[in-house]
């Protein structure tokens, strides 16, 4: 499912129109990338929590010609499944 499918379901499961639907969507994600950005989590009870986690430095290797590289340290942002989210997945 992509994000216009949820927008389509959305509208019609509350009987709103497919541009209140796309508000609605585009205030939900710009709230959790503002959040995170600031450095805050995001937990919705029952579905779950969106962090940011970092990442260390590393070493690694450059596929297209095998020499060694150096990867920076970087933050990255994370979601962990709610028990009632990961308890409908079997």
């Amino acid at each position: 499912m992509n994000k216009s499918e949820i927008i389509d379901l959305i509208a019609r499961k509350a009987n709103v129109s497919k541009k209140t639907a796309t508000q609605a969507m585009d205030i939900f994600v710009n709230t959790v990338k503002s959040n995170l950005t600031a450095g805050k989590n995001v937990t919705i009870t029952g579905f779950g929590t969106f962090t940011v986690s970092k990442r260390a430095a590393r070493n690694g290797v450059n596929p297209q010609t095998g020499k060694a590289i150096r990867i920076p340290a970087s933050k990255v942002p994370r979601f962990k499944a709610g028990k009632s989210l990961r308890g409908l997945i079997k």
